[in-house]
């Protein structure tokens, strides 16, 4: 009997020791877990040992990467160490723009006015804030003040463009467009480091838009592009292509037989 007692005893000894140390560990765990980071690049805070110009250029870089609240931070630290610096002022905007937070990117622009009233990619950039707030009038303004300081610039004219656009005045946007293009031939295709291109919104403004720029490649002979945009606007559901026939600035166009190709295959207009 004691020896049945004395190997029940022992048993029961053994199976509370198992318990133990199999219960220990997994409170430990709740403890001891290790949350792994998602993969990615881990932009380290702006250093107060920096120089506003070694901010500045980080923050550029960063933005050539699309990382514009990374960007933003290093703006922002460059402008306490050099709070009347217009160039930065306007960089920021930019990419308040690219957040679309427009009223910061007025503000900004504004600031980079007020630090150098010569700042013509500043005008044109806060012409471009009242631009997408469909506060054409003023956006007029901004852009003609910023051709005033810098006559020579195409996206200023191409941008004055898309605002007469918006306000249905389509002589003054022709015309804008006109000396945009030449300017810089290739305008329409990429936009400015320091500045901002004003956007075609509706969609009717926009087949509308490129009806006209396809006019206006015809007519300086670039047949190539003018089918290009032709070709965008008829499947954006223009419904005044067939003036293309009887306007004067497709004369060129016209001529060539790759228009009454595209012509024939009337490019189906793409769902909105």
């Amino acid at each position: 009997m004691c020896r049945v007692f004395r190997l029940c005893a022992l048993i029961f000894s053994f199976l509370w020791v198992i318990f133990c140390v199999t219960a220990l560990p997994a409170q430990n765990s709740l403890s001891e877990q290790v949350q792994v980071a998602p993969p990615g690049q881990r932009i380290e805070p702006p250093q107060t040992s920096s120089t506003a110009e070694q901010l500045e250029k980080i923050g550029d870089l960063l933005r050539t990467k699309k990382s514009y609240l990374d960007a933003l931070d290093y703006y922002r630290a460059a402008l306490a160490k050099n709070p009347n610096n217009s160039r930065i002022y306007n960089k920021a905007g930019i990419v308040e723009l690219e957040l679309q937070r427009y009223r910061e990117a007025g503000k900004d622009f504004s600031r980079a006015i007020k630090a150098e009233r010569q700042s013509a990619d500043a005008y044109n950039n806060l012409g471009v804030v009242y631009y997408l707030e469909k506060k054409n009038g003023k956006a007029l303004k901004e852009y003609k003040k910023a051709i005033e300081l810098s006559g020579n610039s195409a996206s200023f004219y191409s941008n004055l463009a898309a605002a007469y656009f918006s306000r249905k005045e389509f002589e003054a946007a022709t015309v804008a467009y006109a000396k945009a293009l030449q300017l810089d031939p290739e305008i329409f295709e990429h936009t400015s480091v320091n500045g901002v291109a004003g956007r075609i919104s509706s969609p009717q403004d926009q087949a509308h838009y490129d009806y006209v720029v396809a006019g206006l490649y015809s007519k300086m002979g670039n047949i190539t592009r003018s089918l290009e945009y032709l070709r965008r606007c008829m499947e954006e559901g223009y419904k005044g292509v067939q003036d293309v026939y009887k306007d004067p600035e497709f004369a060129a166009l016209r001529n060539d037989a790759r228009f009454a190709t595209l012509m024939a295959s009337k490019p189906a207009a793409i769902p909105e």
